[in-house]
């Protein structure tokens, strides 16, 4: 059994853990369009290459290989992930989503594309754009007085009128505009005048140098409460009832091209009149358009959508400013009218993909002074401080752009992403150099443009649940996922809002695919506003697994990675396995996220997966059955080891989920002889549940792993200290199943 055998856990969480810190210079594939938790690429090619490739994985990685007739299916493709790293060495695959916009942009990344003509008709865009709105983005630079420097980043605060006295209330949770971490000063907001000072101490920032106001880093909003400045009434808010926020520009980061040679640090400046009549000229042009792409589609409530509806948002277009809406809809005329089917769906797809900056959840960050975007936490935050990212971008005149969130970011991220289906790398660091190492003979695709395939490919792509799949007994060499993880990430509720627009725009290439929405009654998440709970996820995994479990080859793998901070999540996942009549080989710790992502910093989460390997018939190896709380501890313990060897340092989130997966997979083998899949459904989660408690003295570890991140502490406590043994258990031989 070749992943059990051969995968190299210190040597594939070293590659996965660079390739999460900057994911997209690793595997820039993922710039198609935006996916939510992509896992790395890395893992999946590592587990590919251990099952079929010859040798170690730590040479074969830098090897060019193809594996013609091997057909690998992905019943959760998401991304694309595991069906690109097969794809890309040669492989047939198959995959299934019930997410139409999965199956697009799976299909997206995987369609050949003449690069050429794509620039070409790119660079027209661009050029279109600016004679329509490249105007409403420019300001006067107040250092040479330039009228034409270009707006990087608008920042708007929310306001609502004074129960009191109805004047407007600016809702500014603090002042502080930007950190002196990528700028030379610390920049505040005047509180009483709004103008914006440069300071060198935050811990005493002094008065405003014009109207010489105290200034002060504290904000006059929070917890749903403001005091009025002018009348001193206490205002609440939101007001969903008043419908969506009101916004005032206070600040712009700009670009000034004359002044940027010898000027250190960013350019920012107070609104001017100029700034404000620009907004009100888009304000007046879109009022005098009628608009044709931009949707009418009310935001249905959801769990993820539930706090727009608490802000007021109902329509999806309520969520962009008048500026937006004008550059996205004139974007919108130009694809439309493109001849070439194949560019326009590109073109399509980077618009849909540019929604997530250019719209008025998007959020500044003080220290990197670039825009976030709407799902850097994999949902819909509303802040009370917003940031409008420039539409065309910047070109800085070397290449390179300026700032984030333009067409001209998205263009160049899609250009480098086609560019690397046909000669993809790997990335190697060799002391301090990071080394890009071509792997030549490999390429991503179902054909390619100069019609010289090594191989011919199939590519199967459904939108469908993987729960109707119907695939021939015997027909699949392995299957790889990456599953749901229960109620992680709403993918249907937050890829809506890129589909309302898509679909408009590319109605009829989207046929294909179906639906009118991206959400779906059978998503496998759960969702309390849907009643979506366990036992629906349970179900919907325990019918898939069921069916490519039917569909694979005697002794092939389905290896699945998963992690959750709670326990009864997992017991989703043995039921599924047993379901279907595997068994669990192995469970191997990979990084799969990176500790700095916005949506789990702090949170005391892990960013190490279990990758779970199931198969019908194997062998085990003894050294990972465990029976007492000590042989597990001492399992854990190597596998901490591994990832230290590999550069990781796990938390006790990490150690969490560690244990969490080597439970699973015991309760998996000690219920494997004796499980009912008729039962109800309660039932099986029940006795599994059960079977997770067998161990003596365990519930000590169990309780201490499931609680909060406050006590989390003394199950750290557990291995802190403890002597490293490579095994409790006599002998090395593989047990057989």
């Amino acid at each position: 059994m070749p992943i059990e055998d051969q995968f190299d856990v210190p040597f594939i969480a070293r590659m996965a853990l660079k390739e999460k810190q900057v994911q997209q210079n690793y595997r820039p594939i993922i710039a198609v369009h935006k996916w939510f938790a992509r896992r790395p690429g890395t893992l999946f090619r590592g587990l590919l290459l251990s099952e079929f490739g010859e040798g170690p994985v730590a040479d074969a990685f830098f090897r060019s290989h193809t594996f013609p007739g091997i057909k690998v299916a992905d019943p959760f493709m998401g991304g694309g992930t595991p069906l690109l790293e097969a794809n890309r060495i040669g492989c047939d695959v198959i995959g299934f989503d019930i997410n139409p916009m999965s199956a697009w942009i799976v299909h997206e990344e995987i369609e050949p594309l003449d690069l050429s003509a794509y620039h070409s008709t790119a660079e027209a865009l661009l050029r279109f754009l600016d004679q329509k709105v490249g105007g409403l983005q420019t300001t006067c630079c107040t250092l040479c007085g330039h009228a034409s420097a270009s707006a990087k980043s608008y920042l708007w605060v929310k306001t609502l009128p004074c129960e009191e006295c109805g004047r407007d209330v600016n809702l500014f949770p603090g002042f502080l505009v930007a950190k002196d971490r990528r700028h030379t000063k610390n920049v505040l907001l005047c509180p009483q005048c709004g103008e914006l000072c440069e300071v060198d101490d935050l811990s005493d920032p002094g008065s405003c140098h014009v109207c010489h106001g105290v200034l002060s880093l504290e904000g006059v909003a929070r917890k749903g409460h403001c005091n009025c400045h002018h009348c001193g009434r206490r205002n609440t808010y939101p007001r969903p009832d008043a419908g969506p926020p009101e916004h005032r520009m206070f600040a712009i980061e700009y670009h000034c091209h004359h002044c940027k040679v010898g000027h250190k640090g960013r350019f920012f400046k107070k609104p001017d009149p100029g700034d404000l009549e620009a907004y009100a000229l888009a304000e007046r042009q879109w009022q005098a358009m009628e608009a044709r792409f931009v949707p009418v589609e009310d935001i249905p409530l959801g769990d993820e959508t539930g706090r727009l509806h608490r802000w007021g948002y109902r329509r999806y277009r309520d969520m962009f400013n008048a500026r937006q809406l004008l550059g996205l809809e004139w974007s919108a005329r130009f694809i439309e009218k493109v001849g070439d089917a194949r560019i326009r769906r590109a073109l399509a797809t980077n618009l849909s993909d540019l929604l997530r900056y250019q719209n008025m959840l998007c959020r500044y960050d003080v220290m990197a002074l670039k825009a976030l975007d709407i799902f850097s936490i994999h949902g819909f935050p509303v802040g009370l401080v917003q940031c409008e990212s420039n539409l065309l971008g910047i070109a800085n005149g070397r290449g390179v752009n300026v700032g984030s969130g333009g067409w001209r970011n998205i263009i160049d991220k899609y250009s480098k992403a086609k560019a690397y289906c046909d000669h993809p790398f790997e990335v190697d660091h060799r002391g301090s150099r990071k080394v890009q190492i071509p792997i030549h003979g490999e390429w991503i695709g179902e054909a390619r443009l100069n019609g010289k395939a090594f191989s011919p490919r199939q590519v199967q792509l459904q939108c469908q649940s993987a729960t109707t799949a119907d695939l021939p007994e015997n027909s699949l060499d392995a299957v790889f996922t990456d599953p749901p993880y229960f109620g992680n990430v709403q993918y249907g509720e937050l890829m809506d809002f890129c589909f309302v627009w898509l679909k408009r725009l590319a109605r009829d290439d989207l046929v294909r695919w179906g639906g009118d929405t991206s959400k779906h009654a059978d998503e496998l998440t759960g969702n309390a506003t849907q009643a979506r709970g366990l036992e629906h996820f349970t179900t919907g995994l325990s019918v898939v697994y069921s069916r490519m479990a039917k569909a694979l080859k005697p002794g092939a793998p389905l290896a699945f990675t998963y992690h959750h901070n709670r326990l009864e999540a997992y017991g989703a996942v043995g039921v599924a396995i047993l379901d279907a009549g595997l068994t669990c080989s192995t469970s191997i710790p990979c990084p799969a996220e990176m500790g700095g992502s916005i949506h789990i910093h702090g949170t005391g989460s892990s960013i190490v997966d279990t990758v779970f390997v199931c198969r019908k018939h194997g062998h085990v190896d003894a050294r990972q059955l465990f029976y007492d709380t000590e042989q597990l501890l001492d399992i854990v313990d190597r596998d901490l080891e591994a990832l230290r060897l590999g550069g990781v340092q796990p938390t006790l989130g990490d150690i969490r989920c560690i244990l969490f997966g080597h439970l699973t997979r015991m309760g998996v083998w000690n219920l494997r002889k004796t499980w009912e899949p008729g039962l109800p459904v309660e039932q099986k989660l029940h006795r599994f549940t059960q079977a997770l408690q067998w161990l003596p003295d365990f519930s000590r570890v169990l309780d201490r792993a499931g609680k909060e991140q406050d006590d989390d502490r003394h199950l750290g406590g557990l291995f802190a200290g403890r002597p490293f043994r490579s095994s409790s258990l006599e002998g090395n031989h593989a047990v057989s199943f």
